[in-house]
């Protein structure tokens, strides 16, 4: 995780001295816009937008990352596809989005309904602090605030909603094997 928000800062100081990246946020409804989906979530519109996102994502990632590297990635992945989909579906004309806001909400949905799809007590825990400490953060899904992508946050939620089913652990009934004739 540190890796990750350090090259988002990377990201940033490249953009702010050479203004390289900003086309690639992402803008809505253009089929050709399509490919900017993924790097959306690594690019921000500024020092203060990456400083926002910069500990949640830290401390969400890190507890989502406990359940293995690769359910991480898919997770990630899941989140990044539905968030960027779903600003591309729905932001308003001429807007063009950027931040990792997505993963971060779907980082946060995630950990909300992980431990209730894996019927992990641990993990239900779990997802109850992070509730109280970043419960405030659903505020973010409600349109109130024409410069921030609700839409963003909104999808990026589901994602991680989303990618608790897909990647929940197989559980197996227990108990003697029976053989059907």
């Amino acid at each position: 995780m540190l890796g990750w928000v350090a090259l988002l800062w990377a990201l940033e100081a490249l953009d702010a001295a050479t203004g390289a990246l900003n086309t690639y946020g992402l803008s809505p409804r253009d089929v050709g816009e399509l490919r900017d989906v993924l790097p959306m979530s690594f690019l921000h519109h500024g020092f203060d937008h990456v400083a926002s996102n910069t500990v949640p994502l830290l401390v969400l990632g890190f507890l989502a990352a406990l359940s293995g590297i690769r359910r991480f990635a898919g997770v990630v992945l899941v989140v990044v596809l539905v968030s960027g989909l779903g600003v591309w579906l729905t932001a308003p004309d001429h807007s063009n989005t950027a931040g990792a806001s997505g993963v971060v909400f779907g980082l946060f949905g995630y950990l909300l309904v992980r431990g209730f799809v894996d019927r992990s007590a641990l993990d239900v825990v779990t997802g109850l602090v992070v509730a109280a400490v970043y419960g405030s953060i659903l505020w973010g899904v409600l349109p109130a605030n024409a410069a921030v992508s609700w839409q963003g946050h909104l999808f990026g939620l589901a994602g991680g909603v989303l990618a608790a089913f897909l990647f929940r652990r197989r559980t197996y009934p227990t108990g003697p094997a029976r053989l059907t004739p």
